[in-house]
């Protein structure tokens, strides 16, 4: 446990062990000394440790820890995590020292990277202190306010002054109107022509100069206009603020979206 974080006084780590001939055997053994003889780091504050044996075929996994109802939430949160290869051993145990350990076989799963990194999830959730679950967690934000800040950050354009844009010669820069909108969107609603069609889901891949998969062949420089156009113009404020974190600070989107653009009387196909 030389990699231990603490959240909220309970001190949680990860560690990944090989696999032997008896792994129950052996995590029952790791658990009793963590709970026994503790480390310096342990000797002050809770704790909430997962270790897993790894190899070829079945494993297990141990969670132990001196506060019950974090251990029974971290195996609820786990087998949720790897769903289908979590089998819990007996309900868990509770040590003489107070601690308590819950047992799991692991089937079918080779532990790697990603699943070390689950695992830190998992413990950081649930060495966390439990609050109203009604009440927002500090330092998160309101979709509204994610929305708002985005804006402050782009100098947002109305169809017409979108439109004008992209018929603009005296602009010396590239620009590009993207739609962002699902293929259902264009095919129920319509769409612009000549508009780029990249859904939101690749958008930042295509446009990034540094991307080296899926970047688009325009897409070796910073100072493009992207102009992004969603349905309604919600979706396309945070998409551009998205595509100047990337740094191309010359991306906006359109005020209202294609239903703004549709109403204006600007060009539109209905059958794409």
């Amino acid at each position: 446990m030389r990699k231990l974080k603490t959240a909220d006084n309970t001190q949680y780590g990860v560690a990944l062990t090989l696999s032997k001939s008896d792994d129950a055997g052996f995590l029952r053994l790791v658990a009793s000394h963590i709970a026994s003889h503790p480390s310096n780091a342990l000797k002050t504050k809770a704790y909430l440790v997962a270790v897993a044996a790894t190899g070829a075929g079945d494993t297990s996994l141990l969670i132990c820890g001196t506060d019950a109802a974090k251990v029974q939430r971290a195996a609820l949160l786990t087998t949720s995590k790897f769903i289908g290869h979590i089998k819990p051993l007996p309900a868990p145990e509770h040590d003489a020292d107070g601690g308590t350990v819950w047992l799991a076989r692991v089937r079918e799963l080779a532990w790697n990277g990603y699943d070390e990194t689950a695992l830190w999830d998992v413990l950081q959730k649930c060495a966390q202190e439990l609050v109203d679950p009604s009440r927002p967690p500090p330092s998160s934000r309101g979709i509204d306010e994610i929305l708002a800040t985005a804006r402050t950050r782009l100098h947002r354009l109305l169809p017409q002054q979108a439109f004008a844009e992209l018929r603009d010669a005296d602009i010396k820069v590239p620009v590009l109107l993207v739609d962002i909108r699902p293929a259902a969107f264009r095919a129920k609603y319509g769409q612009i022509p000549g508009a780029m069609i990249i859904e939101r889901n690749v958008l930042e891949w295509r446009f990034d100069p540094r991307s080296l998969d899926g970047r688009l062949d325009i897409a070796t420089r910073y100072d493009l206009r992207v102009i992004v156009i969603c349905q309604e113009g919600y979706t396309s404020s945070l998409a551009a603020a998205s595509l100047q974190d990337i740094g191309l600070l010359n991306a906006t989107d359109v005020v209202g979206g294609y239903k703004a653009w549709k109403e204006a009387g600007l060009p539109v196909e209905l059958e794409p």
